[in-house]
């Protein structure tokens, strides 16, 4: 044989993905220079099972392989290569060819369980070995791909901490590695244990978990307990539930005798709470707080009782006993509730029958029982909804209106019930809130709608305004305008803006009414009484002329010709009190309020020229021959206010009924002869 017939090994990686044929080596024989050969190849793999994985080219001695190669299925091939000539004659003696399979990370790890269990004593000491989980990978174990590293993902529970055990992570060895390991308080863990290839590299490594479960062994670590059983309905509180008996040989009724207990395990919520008997020193184990079936259906707690006064000194005996008490929970049925409630939803209004609006449902705190709910209408003041009794799916049977009387502030309310079928059965409430979006379904109403004018020959105006059911921006603005029927609506009348404000609504100008007349009569209960008080400070002696009555059909003036200059001087300084004379008045004359007052005239440079002026004006008059009668209203001049005798007004003698006497009109003078002759004179 040659030196060129010999063949090396070759290294193929599993797992190929082509193209296919792939060439691996050519075959040549020192022959095929001088006639020409055939070449094949014999063995695992080409001529025998598994066969087509390897091929050779019979004139160019080219081998290759034709499909991708498993290395966990064969990881190796021994082949054989022929050189023939064309009469089949061996030229040259066959050789043979090691083809290698190339490992590639192409396997999980895998443990031999699923689940693994242990045990371990309780209040074992750190260090202690507990068990060993074990996998394997298919791939190279004297490479990467099959060396493996375990590692605990997670402990549950997680009590007294959450690293309770360690595992080694290259033999799967767990031992512990904190105190505290309980039977009582956790029976059992459970871990989460991973396995990767690659050394444990989570980024290249392949992996892949099992769950081992170590349960905890009992040894003797507690003392024998009495255990008090009792149970109590869910939701009651105020409910004894069990009696504590404990047994002392000190002197009753003392604070030596006395017990105190104490929950000192199994109600972290605080729900129950262990109150002496004063008679019989006994624990009344009581619920204060509602218990839930559904949350826990069983508690069991640890009260310690001891006495009001410590244990003497040099006494041996336990400071405190403690009992165990067993408490079921037993389920009553719960009423269904609605969540969210009240539920508010949001609609447009005008909504056609048959719209659904919402679903409207409850929930039922009876997980255990398999119940089912059914609901149905409680409230709807209007009529409008309907309630789907399996469902709770809500759809209308009317039009929904924000402008009825049913609905206020735009809230629409309607409340429905959830009944459930329990043994008895319960049932809740919910209120639905619908809040009603106004749109433009309201036209403007006209107000007034009739309205009284007078005939006059001048022109009238009616105010008008409108009312719109409707929110902004629904509502206003609003545009008048006159109807075209019938025809002399518009030939008669016009409309113009006067405001772009809302008027006050009829009902006001009713209630000012009405306030203004009830004003009106206190006013003149008022004035009557300040009248009557005023006729009784009548001076009989005082000078008539002083004392003048009012009237309001006459004219003319005084002959008094002793004047006040000083209140002539300055009229308007004087007090309104002081121009009110004391004296008789008519029941029938002006309201008693001071008469109008005036600018202030500048004084007159003398008082004499005020009195010329004074008696000027009266000769004039007396010798007047146009002056009308004396019975006639006179206009003067303003003269000023607060003459201490007061001011003339016309005589009404129409309104003096009765029997008066007007003789002291006989003293006035030449211009009241003829009054006093009409008033004063005698029956003939």
């Amino acid at each position: 044989m040659k030196r060129d017939w010999v063949i090396p090994p070759i290294n193929v990686p599993e797992n190929s993905r082509g193209p296919f044929p792939q060439e691996l080596v050519r075959i040549r024989s020192d022959h095929d220079k001088s006639r020409s050969l055939r070449y094949s190849v014999t063995g695992p793999g080409a001529d025998q099972p598994p066969t087509g994985i390897f091929i050779i080219d019979p004139i160019s001695g080219e081998l290759s392989v034709n499909k991708p190669l498993d290395r966990e299925h064969i990881p190796n091939f021994h082949l054989r290569a022929h050189a023939v000539d064309l009469n089949g004659n061996q030229v040259e003696n066959p050789i043979d060819i090691v083809i290698n399979v190339i490992d590639m990370n192409d396997n999980r790890p895998e443990f031999s369980h699923q689940i693994w269990n242990g045990t371990v004593p309780e209040g074992s000491k750190p260090g202690t070995f507990v068990m060993t989980v074990t996998s394997v990978d298919k791939d190279d174990p004297k490479t990467a791909n099959g060396m493996l590293r375990y590692k605990i993902l997670s402990q549950n529970p997680e009590s007294p901490t959450s690293n309770m055990f360690t595992i080694n992570n290259k033999t799967g060895g767990i031992i512990t590695v904190a105190a505290g390991l309980d039977r009582e308080k956790v029976p059992q863990y459970t871990l989460i244990i991973q396995a990767t290839d690659m050394e444990g590299n989570p980024m290249y490594g392949l992996s892949n978990t099992a769950t081992a479960v170590i349960r905890v062994t009992d040894i003797n670590d507690n003392p024998p307990e009495f255990t008090f059983y009792g149970e109590v309905p869910e939701n009651r509180v105020n409910v004894i539930v069990a009696n504590l008996t404990v047994t002392d040989k000190d002197q009753p009724n003392t604070p030596a005798w006395n017990a105190v207990y104490k929950i000192t395990g199994g109600d972290p919520t605080g729900r129950f709470s262990v109150p002496t008997d004063p008679t019989t020193n006994e624990g009344l184990v009581t619920v204060v707080k509602p218990i839930d079936y559904e949350i826990s259906r069983t508690y069991v707690l640890t009260v310690e009782a001891r006495n009001e006064v410590p244990l003497a000194r040099g006494i041996h005996s336990p400071r405190q006993s403690t009992a165990t008490v067993s408490i079921r929970v037993i389920d009553v049925n719960e009423s269904p509730y609605f969540e969210p409630n009240p539920k508010l939803v949001k609609l447009e209004e005008g909504m056609l029958p048959e719209s659904t609006l919402t679903t409207f449902t409850a929930q039922d705190p009876d997980r255990f029982m398999q119940q089912s709910i059914r609901y149905s209408k409680l409230s709807d003041p209007a009529n409008w909804l309907r309630i789907d009794p399996n469902t709770g799916r809500i759809s209308t049977i009317a039009i929904l209106d924000r402008e009825s009387p049913y609905v206020k502030n735009s809230l629409y309310n309607a409340t429905f019930l959830a009944s459930d079928n329990g043994v008895p059965p319960a049932s809740g409430t919910g209120t639905l809130q619908i809040y009603l979006l106004d749109i433009n379904d309201n036209a403007p109403r006209v107000f007034p709608q009739e309205a009284e004018i007078c005939e006059k020959p001048e022109p009238n105006a009616i105010n008008i305004t409108a009312l719109d059911g409707d929110l902004n921006p629904n509502a206003g603005p609003f545009a008048f305008e006159l109807a075209h029927v019938p025809s002399d609506v518009r030939r008669n009348w016009t409309i113009t803006r006067v405001s772009g404000k809302m008027q006050f609504s009829s009902s006001f100008y009713g209630e000012l009414v009405i306030f203004l007349v009830l004003l009106f009569v206190v006013w003149m209960k008022r004035r009557d009484k300040e009248r009557q008080a005023k006729q009784l400070l009548i001076d009989p002696e005082d000078d008539v002329r002083d004392n003048i009555l009012k009237y309001d059909e006459e004219g003319g003036g005084e002959e008094d010709q002793d004047y006040d200059l000083s209140q002539l001087q300055q009229p308007d300084t004087i007090e309104p009190d002081a121009i009110k004379p004391v004296g008789i008045r008519r029941l029938d004359e002006r309201p008693l309020h001071p008469e109008p007052q005036y600018p202030m005239r500048s004084a007159a440079p003398h008082p004499g020229d005020i009195g010329d002026f004074i008696n000027e004006g009266l000769k004039a008059a007396d010798n007047d021959p146009t002056a009308p009668p004396y019975d006639s209203l006179l206009v003067f001049d303003y003269e000023g206010s607060g003459s201490t005798a007061g001011s003339l007004s016309s005589l009404n003698s129409s309104s003096s009924g009765g029997d008066q006497d007007y003789d002291y009109l006989n003293d006035w003078g030449p211009r009241f002869r003829k009054l006093a002759d009409m008033y004063g004179g005698s029956d003939d």
